[in-house]
């Protein structure tokens, strides 16, 4: 295997660019530099925008907004004293908390790994890769448990079907990572992107509340177009290619172990027990909705609030649905004892965000000061007022966001630094357009996975490439780049389509989400010079 930083071509600038980038706690520190620096200059020229929705009552015309220094007392003092409302009020942050205390238990009392063996061992061989495949993106609901225990299993499943297993590794692989906006039901990842969206639209539009299943149908459709062309990739080009497996190129090639074994009377028994506990909690929601007093139905709003409390119940479902299946299969199969075990494994899922709690105080200080300098609003209204000169269909702009999107996911692999950055200003400006919250999420998570699986910046990649050296030694970090390439070459086309069609046909994204919305206020046709 080469070193970092040694591969040539297209793949050895990608490798050395992304590893000069530092991380992206430091990336937003630095952005934030840049940041002040930047209102400073923009408050010193003057730069201005009118307010799209806000009216100056002396005047009667939209309230003229201008650029503020970051350096300016008021803003040095807010950054002093806010500096724990600026972090604990960062939106993902609580979404993404309760999500995972769930999920943890779900995880670690063995749920999520049992459920991925049980469905893929049992596949039939004639399907077996679409079973990979729709497992890795469901599977996406597990967070890091499809990689660790769904891919290197992939491999050993196909070798016993008499199949390459690096073929089996690059379907599991394609599906987990390249479809990883893909799935059947909303998650931890809607949460965690739909906080950073109520965010950036607070930051321009004031009061916005984020619906977790803004995506759903979307995501959904991505699961039934991405299935298809992973299989197609896979049975048609790849394992071709690969030939047949050959055992004396194998490293260390599994003969068994873990992953591999039966689940066991125990498991199969918290399975059953988890699956109707997933069906309580989902009982127990429709009697909270259809039931007396309709309590996730607010019955005095307008018909399209009347669903509110429901969507904004839905990251507490989540919570109860993973921590109920969890805690019923660990009791059922002796993973957990007691209480004790219980609290213990939703201890271990926030050491394990301890990470990205150090990532939400730099991106939540990042997105508020860009609030503070009026710079996003500015950048928003200027930029929705240059587009809508240009006269671009929707599907064109949403189709340059979504290459935008797939090129930064080269050099940037955390999807939440990413969208961080992105939103506060993509997200006023398409809402200006008439373009919804959840059309510009959208079209992000298009983007965002289709070079998953080709940039060795992944965080999982070196970790798949040794799963592939397992069974094929000479297995190098190009060769799982080249091999993973028509895959994202895939994925993005069927996802730019998908996208495409969607705007075209004007579909709902989710309950109560639609591609367009009514623009927040018509631009400005004489707009200050200032602005421009």
């Amino acid at each position: 295997m080469k070193q970092a930083g040694t591969q040539k071509g297209i793949l050895g600038r990608i490798e050395r660019a992304g590893n000069a980038l530092p991380d992206p706690v430091f990336l937003f520190l630095w952005l934030i530099v840049g940041l002040v620096a930047l209102s400073v200059i923009a408050s010193l020229v003057g730069w201005q925008a009118l307010h799209p929705t806000e009216i100056d009552e002396a005047t009667g015309t939209s309230r003229l907004i201008s650029a503020t220094s970051l350096l300016s007392g008021d803003n040095i003092r807010r950054l002093w004293v806010d500096m724990p409302t600026t972090f604990t009020h960062f939106h993902p942050l609580g979404y993404v908390l309760v999500v995972m205390l769930g999920a943890g238990v779900a995880e670690r009392s063995g749920l999520f790994g049992a459920a991925m063996r049980g469905a893929v061992r049992h596949a039939p061989k004639a399907l077996l890769t679409p079973f990979v495949t729709l497992v890795g993106m469901l599977g996406n609901l597990a967070a890091d448990a499809a990689y660790v225990v769904l891919i290197p299993l992939a491999g050993i499943v196909f070798h016993a079907a008499g199949r390459h297993p690096v073929a089996g590794i690059a379907a599991a692989f394609a599906g987990t990572s390249g479809g990883f906006s893909a799935n059947l039901l909303p998650g931890q990842l809607d949460a965690l992107l739909f906080g950073i969206t109520e965010a950036a639209v607070e930051t321009v539009f004031g009061d916005f509340t984020a619906n977790i299943a803004g995506n759903w149908y979307f995501i959904a459709a991505m699961t039934f177009v991405f299935l298809p062309v992973i299989w197609f990739v896979t049975d048609r080009m790849i394992e071709p290619r690969l030939g047949t497996f050959d055992p004396s190129r194998a490293g260390n090639a599994p003969t068994g172990g873990n992953p591999d074994k039966e689940l066991t009377p125990a498991e199969r028994k918290g399975l059953k027990m988890a699956g109707l506990a997933v069906l309580a909690v989902c009982a127990m929601w429709a009697f909270f909705t259809f039931g007396p007093d309709t309590p996730l139905i607010d019955e005095d709003a307008s018909a399209e609030a009347r669903l509110t409390p429901f969507y904004q119940s839905l990251v507490a479902g989540f919570f109860l649905l993973f921590l109920l299946a969890g805690w019923a299969y660990g009791k059922a199969a002796g993973a957990i004892n007691d209480h004790r075990d219980l609290v213990k494994m939703m201890a271990g899922a926030m050491e394990d965000l301890a990470y990205y709690l150090v990532l939400a105080f730099v991106a939540a200080h990042f997105v508020a000061m860009f609030a503070w300098s009026n710079l996003g609003l500015i950048l928003a209204v200027n930029g929705a007022d240059f587009l809508s000169g240009l006269g671009l269909p929707a599907w064109a702009l949403l189709t340059a966001i979504i290459l935008v999107s797939a090129l930064l996911n080269l050099f940037v692999g955390s999807a939440s630094a990413k969208w961080a950055l992105l939103a506060p200003v993509l997200v006023p400006m398409l809402m200006l357009l008439g373009l919804s919250p959840e059309m510009a999420t959208a079209a992000y998570r298009v983007g965002d996975g289709a070079t998953n699986i080709i940039t060795p910046l992944m965080v999982y990649f070196p970790l798949i490439l040794i799963f592939c050296q397992r069974w094929q030694a000479d297995f190098g970090l190009g060769s799982l780049a080249a091999t993973m390439l028509p895959y994202s070459v895939g994925l993005m086309a069927s996802g730019l389509l998908l996208t495409i069609g969607w705007v075209v046909l004007d579909l709902p994204l989710g309950p109560g989400a639609g591609v367009f919305i009514e623009a927040p206020g018509a631009l400005s046709q004489n707009t200050p010079a200032g602005a421009r």
